[in-house]
């Protein structure tokens, strides 16, 4: 009973899998262009958001929380500007940076609210692809080693668990392989609108 729980970090990587095999049966099984393009839709938001936006939001976290260990003021003025910078760098010079609306977006996440949470959405959704990723390729014992991941609960770290499930996530194969799903979506997309 005292291993039941589990981190939020495995809760992310267990609503990110399902999230990839519910797209990749829909993908499979209903070939309606129409439907295929607002499937995309979706996943790319989902993509955007957990592998782009939340990084962006983990480096501003730890750039507050550095500022303040130093004794530094915190003002909106700041924040603001970190994350103007945020994504002035993440979209390298593509996106023109609209103060009032870049700059406030730290504002409405919640997730800033607990310490360090933000960062295990892409580190979460790598995680999911890849094991998704094991399973619809046909990986022998993919399937129960997934199962074997969610049954370790919280009696080893979530690292760990992640390693019974085939899944390294000290290394860079498991990112890699979110991008490599996100380069699957966007060849999907060119031959819908080709």
């Amino acid at each position: 009973m005292v291993y039941c729980n589990y981190s939020l970090f495995v809760a992310e990587v267990a609503s990110n899998f399902h999230q990839a095999m519910v797209r990749a049966h829909l993908f499979k099984t209903n070939p309606d262009p129409q439907f295929q393009l607002t499937l995309l839709e979706e996943a790319f938001a989902n993509f955007h958001r957990y592998f782009f936006i939340m990084p962006m939001l983990a480096r501003f976290e730890l750039d507050i929380h550095q500022r303040i260990e130093r004794g530094e003021g915190v003002t909106v003025d700041v924040m603001m500007k970190l994350m103007d910078d945020l994504f002035a760098e993440g979209f390298g010079g593509q996106l023109e940076i609209d103060h009032d609306r870049h700059g406030i977006i730290w504002a409405t996440f919640g997730h800033l609210y607990a310490d360090y949470y933000v960062y295990q959405y892409a580190t979460g959704i790598s995680a999911a692809n890849a094991l998704a990723q094991r399973i619809l390729a046909g990986t022998p014992r993919a399937a129960e080693d997934y199962l074997r991941f969610l049954q370790a609960g919280n009696s080893v770290y979530a690292l760990e668990a992640l390693k019974i499930a085939g899944v390294d996530l000290t290394r860079p194969e498991p990112v890699e392989a979110g991008f490599a799903v996100l380069a699957d979506m966007v060849d999907r997309l060119e031959k819908l609108v080709g």
